[in-house]
C-alpha cells in the first residue's frame, strides 16, 4: 500500500485508489494514513469525526465507515487476495484492541520519505557537504504536491497534523535556502524568494534572505527597498519596528559590509538554521554576524 498525504490524500492498494469520496470515511482513512502501521484509537477517530458531540450510534457509525473502506480495499485486491494477506481487506485495515491499524505491507509513505531525505540533508550539513545537503532537501520538498491533505475536510486532529507537516516543510525550505545562499546561488533564488516574500510580508526571516540575495546580486537599492517595505507593513499591521537583527542587516547593506559577502558569511548562514514559520514576525535574521 502506497500512501501520500503531502498534498491530496492518496492511498493506493494493488495499483488501485481506495480513497472514498464521502467526507467522513475519507477522514477516517486520512487519520489512519497519517499513522501507518500504528494503531489509531477509536477515541481519536471519534474526536476527529464528531468533536465533542458524537451521535448516540457512534460505534455503529464508525464501524460502517470502516466497512466502507474495507470494501474499497477488497475491490482493489480482486477475487484472489495475495498469500501475504490471508484475511483480505481485514489484513490491510486491521482491527486491534481499542482501535484500527492500516498495514502498508512495506509500501511507500511520502511522509516517511520526506523525513528520510530531511534527515539525510541535516547529516550532510553537519558533515560540511553543502551540495549534498541542498540536493537532499530538494528531494524532500519535491515530495509535496500541495498543502497537506488539501482535499480532506480536516477536523481537530487532522488540522493539527496538517499544520505540523506544513511547519516541517517550511523548516526544510528555510534550510535549503540557507544552504543555497551559502553555495552562492543567490541569482537562482531571487524569483523564489520574491514569491515567498509576497506570501509572507511580515516574516522577517524571508525578507532578510531576499535582501541578502538581492545585495549579492548587485542590487543594493532593491535590497533596501525590501527593508523599507517591511518596515511599513510591520508599522501598519502590528505597530512594530523591524527587529534589531533586521536593522543591523539594513545597516550592513548601507555600508556594503564585508560580512555580507559570500566568503565571509557562508559559515554563519549554515550555522543559524532558523525556521520559516508562516506567521512568525520575529525569526532569527540569517546571514549577518550577531
Amino acid at each position: 500500500m502506497d500512501i501520500s498525504v503531502l498534498g491530496p490524500c492518496r492511498v493506493v492498494q494493488s495499483g488501485v485508489s481506495v480513497v472514498p469520496t464521502a467526507v467522513k470515511p475519507r477522514k477516517v482513512l486520512a487519520l489512519l494514513a497519517l499513522h501507518p502501521d500504528q494503531v489509531v484509537s477509536v477515541s481519536s477517530l471519534v474526536e476527529e469525526l464528531w468533536g465533542e458531540c458524537p451521535p448516540r450510534s457512534v460505534q455503529t457509525t464508525l464501524q460502517t465507515y470502516v466497512l466502507q473502506l474495507r470494501n474499497l480495499i477488497a475491490a482493489s485486491l480482486g477475487d484472489r487476495p495475495p498469500a501475504h494477506l490471508p484475511n483480505g481487506a481485514k489484513s490491510v485495515l486491521v482491527t486491534e484492541s481499542g482501535g484500527y491499524l492500516l498495514d502498508t505491507q512495506g509500501g511507500m509513505v511520502d511522509v516517511s520519505e520526506f523525513e528520510r531525505y530531511s534527515g539525510a540533508g541535516h547529516r550532510a550539513l553537519e558533515a560540511g557537504d553543502l551540495v549534498g545537503a541542498s540536493a537532499a532537501f530538494r528531494k524532500a520538498l519535491q515530495l509535496w504536491r500541495g498543502p497537506a491533505l488539501v482535499d480532506v475536510q480536516c477536523g481537530p486532529l487532522l488540522e493539527i497534523e496538517a499544520t505540523r507537516l506544513e511547519e516541517s516543510r517550511l523548516g526544510i525550505l528555510n534550510q535549503r535556502i540557507e544552504v543555497d545562499l551559502s553555495l552562492g546561488r543567490h541569482h537562482e533564488l531571487l524569483g523564489e524568494l520574491s514569491g515567498l516574500a509576497a506570501q509572507h510580508p511580515l516574516h522577517e526571516g524571508i525578507q532578510a534572505q531576499l535582501m541578502l540575495a538581492l545585495y549579492r546580486s548587485g542590487r543594493r537599492g532593491n535590497a533596501l527597498e525590501v527593508y523599507q517595505r517591511l518596515r511599513g507593513v510591520l508599522s501598519r499591521e502590528l505597530g512594530l519596528d523591524p527587529s534589531p537583527d533586521l536593522q543591523r542587516l539594513q545597516s550592513a547593506v548601507l555600508d556594503s559590509a564585508a560580512e555580507l559577502e559570500l566568503s565571509g558569511a557562508a559559515r554563519g548562514l549554515v550555522s543559524v538554521g532558523g525556521r520559516l514559520a508562516a506567521a512568525g514576525p520575529r525569526p532569527q535574521v540569517t546571514g549577518v554576524a550577531g
